[in-house]
């Protein structure tokens, strides 16, 4: 089974080509092809993305990087069995790039069209590159979500807990900017915490030991922010300590409400997810509370949790294997939350 899948949520106009062998209990995926335009120099003098600017990036890029893919896999278009792509949440704009140009080419060579949640094709990324059972613990963690939940499968996940008010990602993004680091700030952020002191800064830890799943960062964020007006400007060393401060902290945190999500649930896998699941610092931690609860950590490659075409290929792969198709009447969602109910 073949499947083409395209992103076009956010700031990445991504293509790729997935396949697996059938029939199989629990399958893995091999990468035919998997190319990605990133748009960080449109968006870097503005700190962000720009939606409008987004939008028209995919459409100019879209239709050379189908023909790329396709050219980097050896296949034609007649050789695949679906077409998937990212049908919401995201920027709309984007998101419409996408799905249209899915559906004209599965009209076009009468393949199935998927239309895939975003935050689906994070939480089975980890199914692409290893043997990992149903159900599992996911921790989602992006620039827009912060979420903990049981996946039981394509289209059926329970939500245990979410963010109040910020997500993790997007308060990495505004560390790094308050401090001068550049966008993106995840990755930034991570560069400068490798060399400074994670105990020199008290940060809150919102929500630490408190019962339940949910997530709050807003006031980690705000006492970032504090803390910046007191440092000297140009005083790297103090940088690097905040950065180590604010990146153990964010570990504290996503520790914590893992092990509380661990008293829920039975199982013995962990799953991390999302642009964030990329630091590795964290991952340690994450490894460690998993270990402490019996279970093991498992991480899609760090390509793979950024966004990419590849995770929507295999989600589309998983729903077509269930005959989970949808009509060409499907309309694009800024918002599609990740619960059983809005996938049914």
């Amino acid at each position: 089974m073949r499947v083409l899948g395209i992103e076009t949520s956010c700031d990445e106009t991504a293509v790729a080509i997935v396949e697996t062998t059938e029939p199989a209990p629990q399958p893995v995926g091999r990468i035919l092809a998997n190319v990605v335009y990133s748009q960080l120099t449109e968006h870097r003098r503005f700190g962000g993305v720009v939606p409008e600017i987004a939008a028209r990036a995919h459409l100019e890029r879209i239709d050379g990087l189908v023909e790329e893919a396709l050219r980097t896999a050896g296949l034609d278009l007649a050789d695949l069995d679906g077409v998937a792509a990212t049908g919401g949440p995201g920027l709309i704009g984007g998101v419409m790039v996408g799905v249209m140009t899915a559906k004209a080419l599965a009209f076009a060579h009468q393949k199935p069209f998927i239309a895939v949640n975003h935050l689906e094709g994070h939480a089975l990324s980890a199914r692409l590159t290893e043997e990992v059972a149903f159900p599992y613990l996911l921790l989602l963690v992006s620039g827009g979500h912060c979420q903990l939940l049981t996946v039981r499968g394509p289209g059926d996940f329970t939500r245990l807990g979410t963010t109040i008010d910020d997500a993790v990602g997007e308060c990495f993004d505004k560390t790094a900017k308050l401090l001068g680091l550049g966008f993106p700030g995840g990755p930034a952020v991570e560069r400068a915490a490798a060399g400074g002191d994670p105990a020199r800064f008290s940060l809150p830890r919102p929500m630490w030991r408190k019962p339940g799943c949910d997530f709050s960062f807003s006031g980690l964020k705000t006492a970032v922010r504090q803390t910046v007006e007191k440092i000297a400007a140009g005083d790297s060393a103090a940088i690097a300590d905040l950065c180590a401060s604010f990146q153990r902290t964010v570990g504290d945190v996503l520790a914590d409400r893992c092990a509380n999500a661990f008293a829920m649930s039975s199982s013995p896998i962990l799953v991390v997810a999302g642009g964030v699941a990329a630091n590795l610092y964290l991952r340690q931690r994450l490894e460690e509370v998993a270990g402490r609860h019996g279970a093991r950590l498992v991480a899609p490659p760090v390509k793979l949790c950024t966004d990419n075409g590849a995770m929507i290929a295999w989600a589309g792969i998983e729903r077509l294997r269930l005959g989970m198709v949808d009509a060409l009447d499907f309309k694009p969602r800024p918002r599609w939350p990740l619960t059983r109910e809005s996938m049914s």
